[in-house]
């Protein structure tokens, strides 16, 4: 049995300020067949664990390129057009193929192409043919477009928000992958739009019984997966929405029924499954006033993890003005100052503006007597299995206000973020973090209370601000009044 696996993936988020280039993509990921994969990084969980299962289960893997960025604006066409021809190029040559397994994110824009995924699958299906069987791992902030699952035979979407079941459904494609093409099963879809966009946290107890309720429907009577598209409401694409995705075996009359079921449930959740958010004065009061630490502030606005810059000041500025004490905050964006600290080298007490940099949204730049606590080159921080980059990074001090400048764009996910520099998070009072939900698979055992704040930043306020122009109305928040129904 001959596989082929390959990886093209990115959130793109289209009121990001932040454009993504080639560059973004080879200072994330930009990984060729041959180089060293020993853990799953960013969607590679297909290719990981398809090797990892080759050998015992007589499979013969053709390692095709993984390419993945940083949240951020859309792809240029230069850049995306390499990298899929790349891909397809590859796929031809090892043709024929029993199966192909494509690792992507699902809200991938780029300039002339608003369903990047759905164009790939339709590419990858022109060379294979009708016969060769998709299987696609997607994120559930996606946007589950009818093309993408009309072209594809199979498509798995993680269940946790935070993400920390990428690898366990990588695992579950694959079987659907190889069970469809031993014949043990036949695949079918059925999609239930809910017309509404939403946050999902499963660490809420609203969405973890929903999602544990999920889980136990698969497996029994013919029902082989679920999954809940939670959408990207900064993607601002016609097909932008929360949608349920059944696959059953053989059996589209069960599927249609069952997304149906969930679908109407999931509406009925609507403003109930998102936590409270305060305002950054009343945030950083309630923090205080906890009689426990660690406090967590989770700053979701100027989560780097939905394209925003993570450089907004709003917050640590207010911190430093009230002088409160026994706090840190990470991480915050700014290479240049990242340099300046490493010139100025550790211990050293010298004027630094941070911060600020990107947009109106990002605040004003911090200018500050710093004290260099702590330096360190090429750190990373640990999400579930995988590592994440965060370049040089450097721990500076201003009153008893703590931070984490990084040259590396990416949300706070891991413990590493502070340790790395020598700050220990549990040691802390507050911690501030610039994340809207992964944090909680680190921090969330540890944290005594969380507070979510908007900043202000590039994300703040939810889709009731954002001027969409090209999604299907209407769709809640922004209409009351909306039609949600199986669409296929």
């Amino acid at each position: 049995m001959k596989l082929f696996a390959a990886t093209l993936a990115t959130e793109t988020n289209t009121f990001s300020p932040l454009p993504t280039s080639l560059d973004s993509y080879k200072e994330c990921l930009f990984w060729k067949p041959g180089d060293p994969l020993e853990m799953p990084i960013w969607c590679t969980a297909p290719l990981w664990v398809a090797r990892r299962r080759a050998a015992a289960e007589g499979i013969t893997l053709v390692e095709g390129s993984c390419f993945a960025a940083e949240p951020a604006g859309s792809t240029s066409r230069r850049a995306y057009e390499f990298m899929r021809d790349e891909i397809l190029t590859q796929l031809k040559a090892a043709l024929p193929v029993d199966g192909v397994l494509l690792g992507l994110h699902g809200a991938m824009l780029a300039h002339g192409y608003e369903d990047v995924e759905g164009d790939i699958l339709e590419r990858v299906r022109a060379l294979v043919g009708p016969k060769c069987v998709i299987g696609v791992e997607l994120d559930p902030h996606c946007h589950l477009t009818l093309k993408r699952v009309k072209l594809a035979d199979i498509i798995v979407l993680y269940k946790e928000y935070p993400h920390i079941d990428v690898v366990e459904r990588a695992e579950e494609m694959l079987d659907f992958v190889l069970k469809t093409l031993r014949g043990q099963v036949q695949p079918v879809m059925s999609v239930y739009d809910c017309r509404q966009i939403q946050g999902y946290p499963t660490t809420l107890p609203l969405m973890r019984d929903f999602v544990d309720r999920i889980k136990a429907m698969e497996g029994k009577e013919g029902v082989l997966s679920i999954s809940i598209c939670h959408g990207f409401g900064h993607g601002d694409v016609p097909e932008m929405s929360s949608r349920v995705l059944v696959i059953t075996d053989k059996d589209k009359a069960k599927g249609d029924a069952l997304a149906t079921r969930i679908g109407e449930e999931l509406v009925s959740m609507r403003g109930k499954t998102s936590p409270q958010f305060y305002s950054v004065e009343d945030g950083i009061t309630a923090a205080i006033e906890f009689n426990d630490a660690p406090v967590i502030i989770a700053d979701p606005a100027d989560n780097p993890g939905g394209g925003a810059p993570s450089d907004n000041t709003t917050i640590m500025r207010r911190l430093i003005e009230r002088d409160v004490r026994s706090v840190a905050v990470g991480p915050i964006w700014d290479p240049i100052a990242v340099r300046l600290c490493f010139d100025a080298e550790e211990g050293a007490e010298f004027q630094l503006r941070f911060g600020g940099k990107i947009g109106p949204a990002s605040g004003a730049p911090i200018d500050a007597t710093v004290t260099v606590l702590g330096l360190k080159r090429d750190c990373w921080q640990r999400y579930a299995l995988s590592p994440h980059q965060l370049g040089d990074c450097a721990a500076v001090r201003v009153g008893d206000v703590e931070a984490v400048l990084v040259s590396h764009r990416s949300q706070a996910v891991g413990l590493d973020l502070f340790l790395n520099v020598g700050i220990d998070p549990m040691a802390k009072k507050i911690l501030v973090l610039k994340s809207s939900n992964h944090f909680m698979a680190a921090y969330g055992p540890m944290a005594k209370k969380v507070i979510y704040v908007d900043s202000g930043g590039a994300l703040s306020g939810g889709s009731r601000t954002l001027h969409y122009r090209r999604v299907n109305r209407p769709i809640w928040p922004l209409d009351e009044k909306t039609a949600p129904g199986l669409i296929l």
